[in-house]
């Protein structure tokens, strides 16, 4: 009996993650598809690079600064229908998105689909850890590989469906937004009975709980990991924002076979999500932060002196190696603040979002004066700021909230 008990209490809900996995696919599918339609939008409303970049700004920034806010809100007053509520205003940026003709109206619907992204991605990573137990590590890699799985197919369907045709084919990914609704509805279920039981009993579900460092440690350690998402976000940016250009400009292919290249790239990073959770369950987040980081260099720089095949393959390592480093880095946060994991999710997510946001607007405006291909040259460097990783202390086997 003893024995099933422990079981039950340390065996992630994999209903549960399956349907977390499901709604953070769809989610991010939707968001991937205003990137993969930027060249249709450049050429559609005469954008510079520039102007792409402001575009991912806005929706970096609106994800960024709501997801801590929201985070934190939630933390102090759970909320069972925010993913609902997140899922909607994406579907309806994406239906103004595919229909706006001016470059106000775009700055809007992104405005909206990060909104939603804002109040999915802290809500759902919380409810993760929550259902995931004593092994959160496979739990966030199981979520966090949705959206990687989602965000890599969504180019592919956009070749497939709207670039042979005009944006307002985009219209029929809210067939996705539909499915994202059905998909939610089991963990509403299960988190309404966690909410009902958390106000009935709370002192069972935060007992024995502190922060593994002191405040002044705490402090630095963030700032170490703020570090390490600067330069992971840096260089992702370049990817999945510019990737498609620097692929026709270098290499001459035509739009549609970009975006099969892109979705290689991002193929990877759901691979590498999905190895770097398990991992850091059973060896610690240290050492996975610091390989994956530090051990993406040698592709990254690599990558601009090579051909379009060779481009492939690397962008496939690089990817691998930088996206098994979050879910780590997640969950080390989450352990720095055992009682706060909403808004530590909020606040990381938020952070990576606003990082690869701020730097695909430079990014842009680097690419109009210097060429597409430098960005590659200069941010090859970005993986070897990996090395701070050493100044981690070690959190291995810390407590979180059940």
């Amino acid at each position: 009996m003893v024995s099933k008990l422990r079981n039950l209490l340390t065996t992630p809900n994999l209903g549960v993650l399956l349907s977390l996995c499901a709604i953070h696919s769809l989610n991010d599918l939707l968001q991937s598809v205003i990137t993969a339609v930027y060249p249709m939008l450049k050429q559609n409303l005469d954008l510079n690079f520039a102007q792409i970049g402001l575009i991912t700004l806005v929706y970096q920034i609106a994800a960024s600064i709501f997801q801590p806010v929201v985070g934190y809100a939630f933390d102090r007053r759970p909320f069972i229908w925010s993913l609902p509520a997140g899922m909607v205003c994406t579907a309806l940026g994406i239906v103004l998105f595919s229909l706006s003709g001016t470059l106000a109206g775009i700055l809007v619907a992104v405005f909206m689909v990060g909104l939603g992204s804002a109040t999915l991605h802290p809500e759902a990573s919380r409810i993760t850890s929550l259902s995931g137990r004593a092994r959160r590590g496979f739990a966030q890699s199981v979520f966090q590989v949705g959206g990687n799985f989602g965000g890599s197919i969504g180019p592919l369907l956009v070749a497939l469906i709207v670039a042979p045709h005009d944006r307002r084919w985009v219209l029929w990914f809210l067939v996705f937004s539909a499915l994202s609704l059905m998909a939610v509805r089991p963990i509403v279920r299960w988190y309404r009975g966690y909410v009902r039981d958390l106000r009935s009993n709370p002192a069972s579900h935060v007992s024995s709980l502190s922060m593994p460092l002191s405040c002044s440690k705490t402090l630095f350690t963030i700032g170490v990991i703020v570090i390490l998402i600067f330069s992971k976000y840096i260089y992702m940016a370049s990817l999945t924002s510019y990737y498609t250009f620097y692929l026709i400009h270098k290499f001459g292919i035509s739009v549609s076979q970009s975006q099969v290249f892109l979705f290689i790239f991002l193929v990877s990073t759901a691979i590498g999500t999905l190895v770097g959770g398990p991992i850091g369950d059973k060896y610690g987040r240290k050492p996975v932060i610091w390989v994956s980081i530090l051990g993406t260099a040698p592709f990254s720089l690599l990558l601009p002196h090579v051909g379009l095949t060779a481009t492939a393959v690397l962008s496939f390592c690089a990817g691998f190696m930088l996206s098994s480093a979050f879910p780590a880095i997640l969950l080390y946060a989450q352990e720095l603040l055992p009682t706060k994991l909403g808004m530590i999710s909020g606040l990381f997510f938020g952070f990576a979002f606003g990082v690869g946001g701020i730097a695909s607007a430079v990014l842009g405006d680097f690419a109009d004066i210097y060429g597409i291909e430098t960005i590659y040259n200069v941010c090859a460097y970005m993986p070897l700021m990996g090395i701070v990783a050493c100044l981690l202390p070690s959190l291995k086997g810390r407590r979180l909230p059940s």
